[in-house]
Formats: structure tokens, sequence, C-alpha cells
């Protein structure tokens, strides 16, 4: 593995850097504004094939746009364009490819993500929404939960059983259904930080076009799993340890004072040394996974380890940042005397999620133990 940027990544790297320097995104909740900017450029889909309103671009060179875009503060498309666009183009029929990838690529619509039920989040498969047959419709009940940007979204792609005696991880389809169907209902969930960016959605008799239906029907599981091996594969994770390590690291270096006077400095300064080593072993988990797709391998335990090691470093780094800061760090935004504006209590608390979204730290190393290491399930 060979994972130095070639000329032409490097060219776009620069290239990426001067755009965003000129052209600032801009602060608080997503524009859509902005989003059909980059979509503008083709940045929204870059790594999509060509037929289908991408570039074609290297795995290498969307993991520089991911990188570059996080340095700069700017929210990429995340459903929509790295989930059920590069999931129908796997399993999706040329009908459904056709009315939904232009919108993605174009940013004019926003997904999200209907897995996780209440009864449901570790053990995906025991979904208990169901999905009854009428005729050319699927009727649907039932709830999902902490699904990222529902209140924004115009569709939403999820899981339903639609044969309740079948084996748990058949009798599922997945299907995609329009956010305004009578029956719909969203409800914002707070965080501990107090930010809202998570959901409930209640299904009560949304009846779905059967032709909205990815893949076969009981065999969704399988294209669930496709989406799940594209969720776990990115960067990001990375990129937030590499960001609130590095503020550390700046906060040590202008202030030694603040960190020298205080009981345990030498064993932090060196856990912020371990810690850095860490970030970069992530970082290059990841590179491996955007090199295995890149020779058109597909990354199955490997995303689950690249998943489960950037979400465990992340948190560890929001625990040094927080314990770094003394009792200070402690203190939210809203108080003047929160170091960093408030920024570590608000990481550490945020961090908490990091192990649990897209599959927690035990599913993900179930899934090393049995594809990864051929180990007997049970």
């Amino acid at each position: 593995m060979n994972f130095e940027l070639t000329e032409e990544e490097r060219v776009f790297r620069d290239e990426l850097r001067r755009f965003f320097a000129a052209n600032p995104p801009p602060r608080g909740e997503e524009s859509a504004e902005y989003r059909r900017l980059l979509a503008d450029h083709g940045w929204q889909t870059m790594h999509w094939p060509m037929e289908y309103g991408g570039q074609g671009a290297s795995h290498f060179k969307q993991v520089v746009l991911k990188e570059e875009a996080f340095h700069h503060e700017v929210a990429l498309g995340a459903a929509g364009p790295n989930l059920i666009g590069p999931t129908l183009i796997v399993h999706g029929s040329e009908e459904q490819r056709a009315r939904h990838l232009p919108p993605i690529a174009a940013a004019e619509v926003v997904w999200c993500q209907g897995f996780s039920e209440p009864g449901a989040g570790s053990d995906l498969a025991s979904l208990s929404t169901r999905a009854v047959r009428d005729g050319d419709e699927y009727v649907v009940n039932g709830q999902k939960i902490w699904t990222s940007n529902a209140h924004l979204a115009q569709w939403i792609f999820m899981l339903a059983r639609t044969d309740p005696d079948a084996p748990k991880h058949r009798g599922i389809s997945y299907l995609m259904v329009d956010m305004s169907s009578p029956g719909v209902t969203v409800r914002p969930l707070l965080q501990l930080t107090g930010h809202h960016g998570f959901n409930e959605v209640f299904f009560d008799d949304v009846r779905v076009p059967v032709a909205n239906r990815v893949g076969e029907e009981d065999r969704g599981w399988y294209v669930a799993t496709t989406t799940l091996d594209f969720e776990r594969s990115g960067i990001e994770r990375v990129l937030t340890a590499d960001r609130d390590l590095g503020r550390l690291e700046d906060w040590w270096r202008e202030s030694p004072s603040t960190f020298t006077s205080r009981p345990g400095a030498p064993s932090k300064r060196a856990r912020v040394a371990e810690l850095r080593v860490a970030v970069e072993v992530s970082r290059l988990l990841s590179y491996r996974v955007a090199w295995m797709q890149s020779r058109a391998l597909v990354p199955n335990h490997e995303a689950s380890m690249t998943k489960m090691y950037a979400s465990d470093v992340g948190q560890w780094v929001a625990q040094l940042v927080v314990n770094a800061a003394g009792l200070a760090g402690n203190l939210r935004p809203e108080e003047p005397r929160a170091p960093q504006g408030g920024a570590p209590a608000m990481r550490y608390m945020d961090s908490v999620r990091l192990t649990i979204g897209q599959g927690t730290g035990e599913i993900q190393r179930n899934v090393i133990a049995t594809r990864g290491l051929g180990l007997p399930r049970g």
C-alpha cells in the first residue's frame, strides 16, 4: 500500500484550499445554497461513476476532499451522496437511479437514514417496524430513533420487516419513503450538549409504493450491509480526533504554564504523544479502506476496524482534553471562564456517541472476529 498522494491529488488539494479560503462556509445550520455551490463543482458526488453524475474520482481524491472540507468546517452531504446514492448504484434499478441520483448530485434533496429503533440498535436485525404488502404499495407502521437530520430531510431510506415469520436477518426489506407522506411524524431529540441533530420518526399507516423498494423483497438486510460498509469506512471520525488533539497541542504550546503548574503534567504530556500516534494509526486505517476501494475491493471487517478504532481514539482524545483543562474543562460555552470557548466540555459530552453510532464497538468487534478472523459465532 502506498499512501502518498499523486501529483493530481496534490493539485486538487491546493485547489480546494484556495476555494475554501475564498468561499468560507456560513456558520450555523447547513446551508442549502452552499451545498449547491459544492455540487456545481461536482464535489458532493465526485466519487460516483461518471454515468451517474459523478467524476469517477479516485477514492484518495475523495479523502483529500473530506480532509480539506473538515479543516475548513465545510459540511459535505452525508446520507444522500455517501450512503443511499452509492447503495442505489450497486443495488438500485435503472428507474430508481434515474429518479433519485440526479437530485442528490445537484444537492437538491436531503436524505436521512431510518435503521435504528428503540428496541433494535446494536441488534439491528431485531427491528419490528412492519411493512405489509397491499397491492402495489406497502403499509408501514413503526418507529425509528436517532435519525440524524430527519427534521431537514425530504426522503428517508429505511428497513422494515415484510415477513415476520422469517429468521430475523431475513424477512426485511429496504424502502425509500417520501418524508411528506401522510402518517410520517418527526420529533426532535435534544442531545446531552443541548444541540438538536437526532430525531424520532413515527410511521402510522404510511403508504409506500413497491417501486420504492431497493432490491428484492425480504432480502433488504443484504442491501443494508452495503450501506453500512459505506457508512463505517469514512475518515470523518479520524479528523475529529485530529482536530481536538491539535487544539490541545496548540494550547499547551501557547500557555505551557497552564499545564506544567498542574499535578500529573508529565504523564499528560506522554499521553498526548501516545494519542498523536493513535490518531495517525487511525488515519492510516482509513487510508487503507480508500486503497481497497480504489482497487475495486469491498472493505467489510476492514471498515469495522476503521470505525471501531477511530471512535475509541476520538473518545480517548476528548477525555484527555477535558481532564487537561482541569475543573474549568467542565464549563459550557455560555460560561465566560470556559477554556477554548467551552470546546473541551462540549466535545467530551459529544464523544459519547462516537462508540455507539453507526454500530457499537461491540458490534464492530464481532464483525472483525467472525468475518476478519474467521472465529466461530457464539
